[in-house]
Protein backbone atom coordinates (compact mmCIF):
# COMPACT_ATOMS: atom_id res chain seq x y z
CA UNK A 1 0.00 0.00 0.00
CA UNK A 2 2.78 2.42 0.96
CA UNK A 3 4.65 1.67 -2.27
CA UNK A 4 1.47 2.33 -4.29
CA UNK A 5 0.95 5.69 -2.57
CA UNK A 6 4.57 6.63 -3.21
CA UNK A 7 4.25 5.79 -6.91
CA UNK A 8 0.99 7.75 -7.12
CA UNK A 9 2.64 10.77 -5.47
CA UNK A 10 5.50 10.57 -7.98
CA UNK A 11 2.95 10.48 -10.79
CA UNK A 12 1.21 13.60 -9.44
CA UNK A 13 4.59 15.35 -9.12
CA UNK A 14 5.46 14.40 -12.70
CA UNK A 15 2.18 15.87 -13.98
CA UNK A 16 2.88 19.08 -12.04
CA UNK A 17 6.36 19.29 -13.59
CA UNK A 18 4.84 18.98 -17.05
CA UNK A 19 2.35 21.74 -16.18
CA UNK A 20 5.27 23.82 -14.88
CA UNK A 21 7.07 23.55 -18.22
CA UNK A 22 3.88 24.47 -20.04
CA UNK A 23 3.44 27.52 -17.81
CA UNK A 24 7.03 28.63 -18.23
CA UNK A 25 6.63 28.66 -22.01
CA UNK A 26 4.67 31.92 -21.81
CA UNK A 27 5.53 35.05 -19.77
CA UNK A 28 1.89 35.51 -18.75
CA UNK A 29 1.72 32.06 -17.14
CA UNK A 30 5.32 31.81 -15.91
CA UNK A 31 4.48 32.59 -12.26
CA UNK A 32 1.86 29.86 -12.28
CA UNK A 33 4.38 27.51 -13.90
CA UNK A 34 6.88 28.21 -11.14
CA UNK A 35 4.21 27.47 -8.54
CA UNK A 36 3.37 24.13 -10.16
CA UNK A 37 7.06 23.24 -10.17
CA UNK A 38 7.53 24.09 -6.49
CA UNK A 39 4.43 22.16 -5.42
CA UNK A 40 5.52 19.19 -7.52
CA UNK A 41 8.98 19.20 -5.95
CA UNK A 42 7.44 19.44 -2.47
CA UNK A 43 5.27 16.39 -3.15
CA UNK A 44 8.27 14.50 -4.56
CA UNK A 45 10.37 15.21 -1.44
CA UNK A 46 7.62 14.12 0.96
CA UNK A 47 6.94 10.98 -1.09
CA UNK A 48 10.64 10.11 -1.01
CA UNK A 49 10.84 10.54 2.75
CA UNK A 50 7.83 8.28 3.24
CA UNK A 51 9.02 5.52 0.89
CA UNK A 52 9.07 2.04 2.44
CA UNK A 53 12.49 1.09 3.74
CA UNK A 54 13.72 4.66 4.08
CA UNK A 55 14.32 4.28 7.80
CA UNK A 56 15.07 6.94 10.41
CA UNK A 57 18.71 7.19 9.40
CA UNK A 58 17.85 7.79 5.75
CA UNK A 59 15.28 10.43 6.64
CA UNK A 60 17.80 12.27 8.83
CA UNK A 61 20.38 12.27 6.02
CA UNK A 62 17.87 13.55 3.45
CA UNK A 63 16.63 16.28 5.80
CA UNK A 64 20.22 17.28 6.58
CA UNK A 65 20.97 17.54 2.85
CA UNK A 66 17.80 19.59 2.32
CA UNK A 67 18.74 21.92 5.16
CA UNK A 68 22.26 22.51 3.84
CA UNK A 69 21.23 22.86 0.22
CA UNK A 70 18.18 24.96 1.08
CA UNK A 71 20.24 27.35 3.18
CA UNK A 72 22.85 27.78 0.44
CA UNK A 73 20.14 28.26 -2.18
CA UNK A 74 18.31 30.84 -0.08
CA UNK A 75 21.45 32.86 0.55
CA UNK A 76 22.36 32.77 -3.14
CA UNK A 77 18.85 33.82 -4.18
CA UNK A 78 18.96 36.79 -1.82
CA UNK A 79 22.37 37.98 -2.96
CA UNK A 80 22.46 37.15 -6.64
CA UNK A 81 22.17 40.01 -9.10
CA UNK A 82 20.30 39.62 -12.36
CA UNK A 83 23.56 40.18 -14.21
CA UNK A 84 24.95 37.06 -12.54
CA UNK A 85 21.94 34.84 -13.21
CA UNK A 86 23.54 33.12 -16.25
CA UNK A 87 26.60 32.25 -14.17
CA UNK A 88 24.34 30.88 -11.43
CA UNK A 89 22.47 28.70 -13.91
CA UNK A 90 25.75 27.37 -15.32
CA UNK A 91 26.97 26.62 -11.79
CA UNK A 92 23.74 24.76 -10.99
CA UNK A 93 24.13 22.68 -14.14
CA UNK A 94 27.62 21.71 -13.00
CA UNK A 95 26.22 20.55 -9.65
CA UNK A 96 23.58 18.40 -11.36
CA UNK A 97 26.30 16.83 -13.48
CA UNK A 98 28.54 16.10 -10.51
CA UNK A 99 25.58 14.71 -8.56
CA UNK A 100 25.04 12.24 -11.41
CA UNK A 101 28.70 11.20 -11.18
CA UNK A 102 28.45 10.68 -7.41
CA UNK A 103 25.23 8.66 -7.65
CA UNK A 104 26.73 6.52 -10.40
CA UNK A 105 29.75 5.85 -8.17
CA UNK A 106 27.50 5.01 -5.22
CA UNK A 107 25.46 2.61 -7.35
CA UNK A 108 28.62 0.98 -8.72
CA UNK A 109 30.24 0.39 -5.33
CA UNK A 110 27.04 -0.41 -3.42
CA UNK A 111 24.69 -2.04 -5.96
CA UNK A 112 22.81 -3.97 -3.24
CA UNK A 113 21.42 -0.68 -1.91
CA UNK A 114 19.80 0.01 -5.26
CA UNK A 115 18.64 -3.52 -6.04
CA UNK A 116 20.76 -3.82 -9.20
CA UNK A 117 22.89 -6.80 -8.13
CA UNK A 118 25.96 -7.03 -5.96
CA UNK A 119 29.59 -5.99 -6.20
CA UNK A 120 31.22 -7.69 -9.14
CA UNK A 121 27.91 -8.88 -10.58
CA UNK A 122 25.80 -5.87 -11.53
CA UNK A 123 23.00 -6.27 -14.06
CA UNK A 124 24.09 -5.48 -17.63
CA UNK A 125 21.23 -3.05 -18.21
CA UNK A 126 22.16 -1.18 -15.02
CA UNK A 127 25.77 -0.91 -16.17
CA UNK A 128 24.59 0.65 -19.44
CA UNK A 129 22.40 3.18 -17.62
CA UNK A 130 25.11 3.85 -15.06
CA UNK A 131 27.83 4.49 -17.64
CA UNK A 132 25.59 6.83 -19.65
CA UNK A 133 24.64 8.81 -16.55
CA UNK A 134 28.30 8.92 -15.51
CA UNK A 135 29.55 10.10 -18.91
CA UNK A 136 26.85 12.72 -19.50
CA UNK A 137 27.12 13.94 -15.91
CA UNK A 138 30.89 14.37 -16.14
CA UNK A 139 30.62 16.18 -19.51
CA UNK A 140 27.94 18.44 -18.03
CA UNK A 141 30.09 19.25 -15.00
CA UNK A 142 33.30 20.23 -16.78
CA UNK A 143 31.44 21.95 -19.63
CA UNK A 144 29.39 23.98 -17.14
CA UNK A 145 32.51 25.00 -15.24
CA UNK A 146 34.02 26.40 -18.46
CA UNK A 147 30.72 28.13 -19.32
CA UNK A 148 30.66 29.70 -15.84
CA UNK A 149 34.25 30.90 -16.21
CA UNK A 150 33.50 32.48 -19.60
CA UNK A 151 30.27 34.10 -18.43
CA UNK A 152 31.88 35.43 -15.27
CA UNK A 153 34.90 36.86 -17.09
CA UNK A 154 37.32 34.49 -15.36
CA UNK A 155 38.54 33.35 -18.75
CA UNK A 156 38.35 34.88 -22.20
CA UNK A 157 35.01 34.72 -23.97
CA UNK A 158 36.82 34.31 -27.29
CA UNK A 159 36.87 30.87 -28.91
CA UNK A 160 39.93 28.79 -28.01
CA UNK A 161 40.71 26.93 -31.21
CA UNK A 162 43.58 24.68 -32.26
CA UNK A 163 44.33 22.58 -35.32
CA UNK A 164 42.59 19.21 -35.44
CA UNK A 165 40.18 20.15 -32.67
CA UNK A 166 37.09 18.55 -34.19
CA UNK A 167 39.01 15.40 -35.08
CA UNK A 168 40.26 15.16 -31.50
CA UNK A 169 36.74 15.55 -30.11
CA UNK A 170 35.45 12.91 -32.53
CA UNK A 171 38.25 10.52 -31.58
CA UNK A 172 37.61 11.01 -27.85
CA UNK A 173 33.89 10.49 -28.41
CA UNK A 174 34.56 7.22 -30.25
CA UNK A 175 36.98 6.12 -27.51
CA UNK A 176 34.36 6.94 -24.89
CA UNK A 177 31.85 4.71 -26.68
CA UNK A 178 34.39 1.85 -26.79
CA UNK A 179 35.08 2.26 -23.06
CA UNK A 180 31.36 2.19 -22.24
CA UNK A 181 30.94 -1.05 -24.22
CA UNK A 182 33.98 -2.57 -22.48
CA UNK A 183 32.72 -1.44 -19.07
CA UNK A 184 29.31 -3.02 -19.64
CA UNK A 185 31.03 -6.26 -20.65
CA UNK A 186 33.47 -6.39 -17.71
CA UNK A 187 32.18 -4.14 -14.92
CA UNK A 188 35.78 -3.01 -14.34
CA UNK A 189 36.32 -0.26 -11.72
CA UNK A 190 39.31 0.94 -13.75
CA UNK A 191 37.11 1.45 -16.82
CA UNK A 192 34.47 3.18 -14.68
CA UNK A 193 36.91 5.89 -13.61
CA UNK A 194 38.52 6.04 -17.06
CA UNK A 195 35.07 6.84 -18.49
CA UNK A 196 34.68 9.58 -15.85
CA UNK A 197 38.08 11.16 -16.55
CA UNK A 198 37.66 11.04 -20.34
CA UNK A 199 34.18 12.59 -20.03
CA UNK A 200 35.52 15.42 -17.86
CA UNK A 201 38.15 16.14 -20.52
CA UNK A 202 35.60 15.93 -23.34
CA UNK A 203 33.26 18.38 -21.62
CA UNK A 204 36.14 20.83 -21.32
CA UNK A 205 37.11 20.44 -24.98
CA UNK A 206 33.52 20.81 -26.22
CA UNK A 207 33.01 24.22 -24.59
CA UNK A 208 36.37 26.04 -24.90
CA UNK A 209 36.02 26.63 -28.68
CA UNK A 210 32.65 28.33 -28.24
CA UNK A 211 32.66 32.12 -28.47
CA UNK A 212 30.88 34.63 -26.27
CA UNK A 213 28.04 35.38 -28.68
CA UNK A 214 27.03 31.71 -28.56
CA UNK A 215 26.94 31.36 -24.77
CA UNK A 216 23.10 31.46 -24.51
CA UNK A 217 23.02 28.33 -26.67
CA UNK A 218 25.64 26.75 -24.43
CA UNK A 219 23.47 27.36 -21.37
CA UNK A 220 20.43 25.71 -22.96
CA UNK A 221 22.57 22.83 -24.26
CA UNK A 222 24.07 22.15 -20.83
CA UNK A 223 20.58 22.32 -19.37
CA UNK A 224 19.63 19.48 -21.72
CA UNK A 225 22.75 17.49 -20.81
CA UNK A 226 22.01 17.80 -17.09
CA UNK A 227 18.51 16.43 -17.67
CA UNK A 228 19.71 13.41 -19.59
CA UNK A 229 22.34 12.73 -16.93
CA UNK A 230 19.61 12.73 -14.27
CA UNK A 231 17.40 10.46 -16.39
CA UNK A 232 20.23 7.98 -16.88
CA UNK A 233 20.88 7.80 -13.15
CA UNK A 234 17.11 7.51 -12.57
CA UNK A 235 17.13 4.30 -14.60
CA UNK A 236 20.13 3.04 -12.65
CA UNK A 237 18.55 3.46 -9.22
CA UNK A 238 15.02 2.67 -10.39
CA UNK A 239 13.52 6.05 -9.50
CA UNK A 240 10.52 6.78 -11.74
CA UNK A 241 10.32 10.46 -10.84
CA UNK A 242 13.99 11.08 -11.59
CA UNK A 243 13.55 9.40 -14.98
CA UNK A 244 10.51 11.52 -15.86
CA UNK A 245 11.97 14.77 -14.51
CA UNK A 246 15.33 14.21 -16.20
CA UNK A 247 13.67 13.38 -19.50
CA UNK A 248 11.52 16.53 -19.26
CA UNK A 249 14.55 18.71 -18.60
CA UNK A 250 16.62 16.97 -21.26
CA UNK A 251 13.92 17.18 -23.93
CA UNK A 252 12.94 20.78 -23.16
CA UNK A 253 16.61 21.81 -23.12
CA UNK A 254 17.17 20.10 -26.47
CA UNK A 255 14.14 21.84 -27.99
CA UNK A 256 15.29 25.17 -26.61
CA UNK A 257 18.78 24.57 -28.02
CA UNK A 258 17.25 23.90 -31.42
CA UNK A 259 15.21 27.10 -31.22
CA UNK A 260 18.29 29.05 -30.18
CA UNK A 261 20.35 27.55 -33.01
CA UNK A 262 17.63 28.51 -35.47
CA UNK A 263 17.66 32.02 -34.03
CA UNK A 264 21.43 32.22 -34.56
CA UNK A 265 21.61 30.32 -37.85
CA UNK A 266 23.79 27.68 -36.23
CA UNK A 267 23.82 23.93 -36.90
CA UNK A 268 22.45 21.77 -34.08
CA UNK A 269 25.05 19.12 -35.04
CA UNK A 270 27.85 21.62 -34.45
CA UNK A 271 26.30 22.45 -31.09
CA UNK A 272 26.47 18.82 -30.03
CA UNK A 273 30.04 18.41 -31.31
CA UNK A 274 31.35 21.68 -29.88
CA UNK A 275 33.05 24.61 -31.55
CA UNK A 276 29.95 25.93 -33.27
CA UNK A 277 30.13 29.51 -34.43
CA UNK A 278 33.88 29.29 -34.87
CA UNK A 279 33.95 28.22 -38.51
CA UNK A 280 32.99 31.59 -39.92
CA UNK A 281 36.42 33.05 -39.58
CA UNK A 282 38.10 35.32 -37.13
CA UNK A 283 36.23 38.14 -35.57
CA UNK A 284 36.79 41.51 -37.07
CA UNK A 285 39.07 43.38 -34.76
CA UNK A 286 38.39 46.81 -33.37
CA UNK A 287 38.76 49.43 -35.97
CA UNK A 288 38.48 46.95 -38.86
CA UNK A 289 37.58 48.93 -41.90
CA UNK A 290 37.57 52.08 -39.81
CA UNK A 291 39.37 54.06 -42.48
CA UNK A 292 36.30 53.88 -44.71
CA UNK A 293 33.88 54.92 -42.01
CA UNK A 294 32.54 58.25 -40.94
CA UNK A 295 33.21 59.24 -37.32
CA UNK A 296 30.53 58.28 -34.84
CA UNK A 297 27.98 60.87 -33.79
CA UNK A 298 27.71 61.36 -30.04
CA UNK A 299 24.57 62.89 -28.62
CA UNK A 300 23.18 63.84 -25.23
CA UNK A 301 20.21 62.51 -23.26
CA UNK A 302 18.50 65.86 -23.85
CA UNK A 303 18.84 65.38 -27.63
CA UNK A 304 17.37 61.92 -27.35
CA UNK A 305 14.48 63.12 -25.17
CA UNK A 306 13.58 65.86 -27.66
CA UNK A 307 13.53 63.49 -30.64
CA UNK A 308 11.66 60.72 -28.81
CA UNK A 309 9.09 63.18 -27.47
CA UNK A 310 8.13 63.93 -31.06
CA UNK A 311 8.23 60.31 -32.26
CA UNK A 312 5.17 58.24 -33.05
CA UNK A 313 6.68 54.76 -33.00
CA UNK A 314 9.57 53.76 -30.73
CA UNK A 315 11.14 50.31 -30.42
CA UNK A 316 13.28 49.61 -27.37
CA UNK A 317 15.99 46.94 -27.82
CA UNK A 318 17.28 45.70 -24.44
CA UNK A 319 20.57 43.82 -24.10
CA UNK A 320 23.15 42.78 -21.56
CA UNK A 321 24.06 46.42 -20.96
CA UNK A 322 20.62 46.97 -19.47
CA UNK A 323 21.14 44.00 -17.18
CA UNK A 324 24.56 45.22 -16.03
CA UNK A 325 23.20 48.67 -15.20
CA UNK A 326 19.98 47.27 -13.69
CA UNK A 327 18.15 49.80 -15.85
CA UNK A 328 14.94 47.89 -16.55
CA UNK A 329 12.83 49.91 -14.08
CA UNK A 330 13.89 53.29 -15.46
CA UNK A 331 13.42 52.02 -19.02
CA UNK A 332 9.84 51.16 -18.11
CA UNK A 333 9.43 54.64 -16.58
CA UNK A 334 10.73 56.25 -19.78
CA UNK A 335 8.34 54.15 -21.88
CA UNK A 336 5.37 55.18 -19.73
CA UNK A 337 6.21 58.88 -20.19
CA UNK A 338 6.56 58.45 -23.96
CA UNK A 339 3.20 56.68 -24.13
CA UNK A 340 1.64 59.68 -22.43
CA UNK A 341 3.08 61.78 -25.25
CA UNK A 342 1.21 59.57 -27.71
CA UNK A 343 4.06 57.28 -28.81
CA UNK A 344 3.58 53.60 -29.61
CA UNK A 345 6.11 51.59 -27.59
CA UNK A 346 7.39 48.10 -28.36
CA UNK A 347 10.25 45.99 -27.04
CA UNK A 348 12.31 43.84 -29.43
CA UNK A 349 13.89 40.70 -27.97
CA UNK A 350 16.55 38.73 -29.79
CA UNK A 351 16.65 34.98 -28.93
CA UNK A 352 20.19 35.32 -27.59
CA UNK A 353 20.07 38.80 -26.07
CA UNK A 354 21.84 38.68 -22.71
CA UNK A 355 23.81 35.68 -21.52
CA UNK A 356 21.07 33.04 -21.25
CA UNK A 357 17.74 32.18 -22.90
CA UNK A 358 14.96 34.48 -21.73
CA UNK A 359 17.33 36.81 -19.87
CA UNK A 360 15.72 40.00 -21.22
CA UNK A 361 12.19 38.66 -20.77
CA UNK A 362 12.88 38.06 -17.08
CA UNK A 363 14.26 41.58 -16.62
CA UNK A 364 11.30 43.22 -18.36
CA UNK A 365 8.84 41.09 -16.39
CA UNK A 366 10.60 42.22 -13.21
CA UNK A 367 9.90 45.82 -14.26
CA UNK A 368 6.23 44.95 -14.98
CA UNK A 369 6.50 45.75 -18.68
CA UNK A 370 3.18 44.68 -20.31
CA UNK A 371 3.60 41.32 -22.01
CA UNK A 372 1.81 42.47 -25.16
CA UNK A 373 4.52 45.09 -25.75
CA UNK A 374 7.33 42.52 -25.79
CA UNK A 375 8.00 40.90 -29.18
CA UNK A 376 10.43 38.31 -30.47
CA UNK A 377 12.70 38.93 -33.47
CA UNK A 378 10.42 37.28 -36.03
CA UNK A 379 7.43 39.31 -34.91
CA UNK A 380 8.98 42.75 -34.85
CA UNK A 381 11.86 42.84 -37.32
CA UNK A 382 9.70 44.15 -40.16
CA UNK A 383 8.53 47.05 -37.98
CA UNK A 384 11.93 48.74 -37.64
CA UNK A 385 11.56 50.28 -41.10
CA UNK A 386 8.41 52.05 -39.82
CA UNK A 387 9.92 53.13 -36.48
CA UNK A 388 10.87 56.72 -35.81
CA UNK A 389 13.31 55.69 -33.09
CA UNK A 390 15.12 52.52 -32.07
CA UNK A 391 16.46 52.82 -28.52
CA UNK A 392 19.24 50.22 -28.16
CA UNK A 393 20.38 49.76 -24.60
CA UNK A 394 23.49 47.59 -24.55
CA UNK A 395 22.39 45.07 -27.19
CA UNK A 396 25.58 44.89 -29.21
CA UNK A 397 26.13 41.68 -31.17
CA UNK A 398 22.43 41.09 -31.85
CA UNK A 399 22.14 44.45 -33.67
CA UNK A 400 25.39 44.28 -35.64
CA UNK A 401 24.84 44.53 -39.43
CA UNK A 402 28.19 42.71 -39.89
CA UNK A 403 26.24 39.52 -39.31
CA UNK A 404 24.67 40.10 -42.73
CA UNK A 405 27.58 41.61 -44.63
CA UNK A 406 30.97 40.47 -43.29
CA UNK A 407 31.73 36.84 -44.11
CA UNK A 408 34.90 37.01 -42.01
CA UNK A 409 32.92 37.89 -38.89
CA UNK A 410 32.41 35.38 -36.10
CA UNK A 411 28.70 36.29 -36.06
CA UNK A 412 28.17 36.07 -39.82
CA UNK A 413 24.87 34.39 -40.66
CA UNK A 414 23.27 35.10 -37.29
CA UNK A 415 19.84 36.73 -37.71
CA UNK A 416 19.90 40.18 -36.12
CA UNK A 417 17.40 42.85 -35.14
CA UNK A 418 17.21 45.27 -38.09
CA UNK A 419 17.53 48.39 -35.95
CA UNK A 420 19.57 50.17 -38.63
CA UNK A 421 16.34 50.56 -40.64
CA UNK A 422 14.79 52.90 -38.06
CA UNK A 423 14.84 56.61 -38.87
CA UNK A 424 16.95 57.34 -35.79
CA UNK A 425 18.94 54.89 -33.68
CA UNK A 426 20.02 55.82 -30.15
CA UNK A 427 22.70 53.42 -28.94
CA UNK A 428 23.36 53.56 -25.20
CA UNK A 429 26.82 52.28 -24.38
CA UNK A 430 29.72 53.05 -22.05
CA UNK A 431 32.26 53.25 -24.90
CA UNK A 432 33.20 51.97 -28.31
CA UNK A 433 34.33 48.52 -27.17
CA UNK A 434 33.17 45.53 -29.21
CA UNK A 435 30.48 43.17 -27.97
CA UNK A 436 30.91 39.85 -26.20
CA UNK A 437 31.73 38.16 -29.53
CA UNK A 438 34.67 40.53 -30.02
CA UNK A 439 33.21 42.05 -33.19
CA UNK A 440 33.07 45.80 -33.79
CA UNK A 441 29.51 46.95 -34.41
CA UNK A 442 29.01 48.58 -37.82
CA UNK A 443 25.83 50.17 -36.50
CA UNK A 444 27.89 52.71 -34.54
CA UNK A 445 29.05 54.31 -37.79
CA UNK A 446 25.71 54.50 -39.60
CA UNK A 447 24.54 58.06 -40.41
CA UNK A 448 21.23 57.56 -38.57
CA UNK A 449 22.91 56.36 -35.36
CA UNK A 450 23.58 58.61 -32.39
CA UNK A 451 25.71 57.22 -29.57
CA UNK A 452 24.69 58.02 -25.99
CA UNK A 453 27.83 57.26 -24.01
CA UNK A 454 27.50 56.46 -20.33
CA UNK A 455 25.95 54.10 -17.81
CA UNK A 456 22.65 52.82 -19.25
CA UNK A 457 20.67 53.56 -16.11
CA UNK A 458 22.04 57.08 -15.68
CA UNK A 459 21.57 57.97 -19.35
CA UNK A 460 17.98 56.74 -19.31
CA UNK A 461 17.30 58.60 -16.05
CA UNK A 462 18.53 61.80 -17.67
CA UNK A 463 16.19 61.19 -20.60
CA UNK A 464 13.33 60.69 -18.14
CA UNK A 465 14.20 63.96 -16.41
CA UNK A 466 14.21 65.80 -19.74
CA UNK A 467 10.84 64.29 -20.70
CA UNK A 468 9.33 65.49 -17.43
CA UNK A 469 10.27 69.13 -18.05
Amino acid sequence: MAQTLSTLAYLVASVLFIMALRGLSNPETSRQGNLFGMVGMGIAIVATLLKPGMGAGGIVLVLAGLAIGGTIGTLLAQRIQMTSLPQLVAAFHSLVGMAAVFVAAAAFYSPESFGIGYAGNIKGASLVEMSLGLAIGAITFSGSVIAFAKLDGRMSGSPIIFKGQHMLNAALGALLLVLVIAFVATGSPFLFWLIAILSFVLGFLLIIPIGGADMPVVVSMLNSYSGWAAAGIGFTIGNLLLIVTGALVGASGAILSYIMCKGMNRSIINVLLGGFGSDSGAAAGPGAGGADRAPVKAGSPEDAAYIMKNAQKIIIVPGYGMAVAQAQQVVREMADLLKKEGAEISYAIHPVAGRMPGHMNVLLAEANVPYDEVHELEEINAEFAEADVAYVIGANDVTNPAAKTDKSSAIYGMPILDVEKAKTVFFVKRGMASGYAGVENELFFRPNTMMLFGDAKKVTQQIVQSLQK
